[in-house]
């Protein structure tokens, strides 16, 4: 098997070595054969019917006089287009030149203008980058450009992710003109909720932006360098250890309350008010999961009848525009080409290009790990969800993994000892993969972390039958601190039995207290979204800490800023379970 791996990626770069001399030479045509044969999506496809004519460095300006460029890729003797608009902020160089242009013709050979434009200060477009807050009004402005071509035919769609996804969401409203379909992967209408989940901050993910991103131009980040600064203190300094101030990054871990600020990224309601069926595109990894689901549960419930009753969503095995290695079986589910492979089809549906042609794709899919099958459902959260709370047990003791804490749907029937652990900012428990930008997101084993004092570990019996986790995550529980300010942590885990223990959802949440140690405070805990089958013998895990760093930054436990403070104390943590304080996890059980 890894014999036949090696020979496969061996093969690919062989592959893509020959679309890049081939590009190099002008030979478009064998480019766009190979492209599509080896390395664009070409199931079910229908097939290309054009050869295309691509005139690069198209542009207009602004109504505050900055050039934005684009190149645009037409279907030979085709005078009237729908056209695919995508807004990249990327640098502009000779492998994402290749990359666009291969998926730019991909389309255009099926009659599209597709028209791939730099955002303000990226891929030759003019002005001072500085990511999401002028996507609404250069969105805008580019929709009338557009209106005004040749080609125009009054049908616009978009597509991407990620920053190129919030590209959609900022124009998601507008009507002259307006768009006929989004395509909108790894993205939400809400990224001051994803860099602020439970109230603290999303910091690998922050460093990770910002260090790709600074300045004039995009950069492969130096996971050592990230390594090496995230310890910083005051956080607010993190970027000028890592690779030097950046102003975007200052203002993310400032302004986590500036209104004014994340209105002009987020605006109002922006799901509820969207003109056009959308297609999600989410990653069970991905930091941007619970908004985006969020997202969609507000299309379907508060947007127009037609745009309610099209749009779709699809959940996969991936964390941020990556492939995520699942236990055993490693990389199932390439990202790229599924970012790709639906478009084709959604976009001639909602354009009603071929009459008669159904859309084959229902109103949900999902992969459901443990069992690593993808599944159609009618609607999310599944109507047939029992939600059911799991308890928290201990003798005092559920401290490391031969601990005896236990878990089961027994509530508490007396007063059980509580647990304890102390938490200090200046050794937090490290992150083990999680929901983060960056190559570190995904599933991983926790057993180093777990043998950690400040860990609380809470195990079922072994699974006597399969147990599916399909949905909405959530925690309850009674704790206590000595610390004016702390944060509590829970994850949700996979035992395996071979006692590889491996991450399927956390959460976190970020609060004051002002109460003695003996008085519990009812917390909820909203953890990541997940669909997961715990196997036949397999353990449901729960780990509760205060800490999970640097995919959250740490709670500096005196009340003060977190983000330009350097002092620090420890705090004692107490959580309870008993008759009368029944801390729990709630799970969504699929029958």
């Amino acid at each position: 098997m890894d014999f036949c791996k090696t020979k496969l990626v061996k093969f690919y770069k062989v592959i893509t070595a020959l679309i890049f001399i081939q590009l190099l030479s002008g030979c478009a045509f064998t480019a766009d054969f190979l492209g599509e044969q080896y390395l664009l999506p070409n199931d079910n496809v229908r097939s290309a019917e054009y050869s295309v004519v691509t005139d690069h460095n198209i542009g207009f300006k602004t109504r505050d006089g900055i050039e934005l460029v684009a190149d645009v890729h037409r279907p030979k003797g085709q005078m009237k287009t729908p056209t695919i608009l995508i807004r990249i902020p990327f640098t502009k160089t000779f492998s994402n030149t290749f990359r666009s242009d291969i998926i730019g013709r991909y389309w255009a050979r099926r009659g599209y203008t597709v028209v791939i434009q730099g955002t303000r200060g990226r891929y030759q477009s003019e002005g001072t980058f500085y990511p999401l807050i002028h996507e609404r009004k250069d969105g805008i402005e580019t929709l009338k450009w557009l209106a005004s071509q040749s080609w125009y035919n009054d049908q616009i769609v978009m597509w991407g992710g990620s920053a190129f996804g919030h590209t959609q969401w900022a124009i998601a409203d507008q009507t002259a003109p307006g768009l006929d379909a989004f395509f909108i992967h790894i993205a939400s209408t809400k990224f001051q909720n994803m860099f602020y989940p439970g109230n603290a901050f999303s910091l690998e993910s922050a460093v990770y932006w910002a260090m790709r991103s600074r300045g004039e131009e995009d950069r492969e980040v130096d996971m050592n360098k990230l390594i090496a600064s995230i310890d910083t203190l005051p956080t607010i300094d993190i970027d000028n250890v890592a690779l030097g101030d950046t102003d975007f990054f200052n203002d993310w871990v400032t302004k986590q309350n500036d209104a004014y600020y994340w209105n002009i990224i987020d605006g109002h309601n922006r799901a509820q008010t969207v003109q056009a069926p959308v297609l999600l595109l989410a990653g069970w990894f991905d930091p941007f999961l619970p908004t985006q689901i969020e997202d969609f549960i507000q299309i379907k419930t508060q947007a127009k009848t037609k745009v309610a009753k099209e749009s779709r969503i699809i959940i996969g095995p991936w964390g941020h525009a990556v492939a995520t290695e699942l236990p055993n079986i490693g990389k199932v589910e390439p990202y790229r080409q599924a970012s790709l492979a639906a478009s084709l089809s959604w976009f001639d549906y909602q354009l009603e290009r071929f009459d008669g042609d159904a859309l084959d794709m229902p109103p949900v899919k999902i992969y459901v790990m443990g069992i690593n099958q993808w599944r159609d459902e009618n609607e999310w959260p599944l109507m047939r969800t029992q939600y059911t709370p799991f308890y928290l047990h201990s003798a005092s003791h559920a401290n490391q993994v031969v601990s005896n804490g236990r878990l089961d749907i027994e509530s508490p029937q007396m007063n059980e000892q509580t647990d304890t652990y102390i938490y200090d900012p200046l050794d937090p428990v490290p992150s083990m993969g999680g929901a983060m930008l960056g190559p570190r997101s995904g599933t991983y084993p926790q057993n180093i972390i777990e043998d950690r004092s400040d860990v609380l570990i809470y195990s079922s019996e072994p699974m006597e039958r399969s147990m599916e986790v399909t949905g909405p995550v959530r925690a309850i529980l009674y704790v206590s601190t000595d610390a004016v300010s702390t944060d509590f942590t829970v994850k949700l885990i996979d035992v395996h039995p071979n006692g590889n223990a491996y991450n399927l959802s956390d959460g976190i949440i970020r609060k004051n207290y002002n109460q003695p140690l003996d008085k519990p405070v009812e917390i909820e805990i909203e953890l990541w979204p997940t669909s997961n089958v715990f196997l036949k013998d397999h353990k449901i895990r729960v780990e509760i800490s205060s800490s999970n760093f640097p995919r959250y930054d740490r709670n500096l436990n005196t009340g003060k800023s977190n983000e330009t403070s350097i002092e620090t104390i420890p705090a004692n943590q107490i959580i309870f379970h008993s008759e009368k304080y029944p801390s729990r996890i709630i799970l969504p059980i699929i029958p």
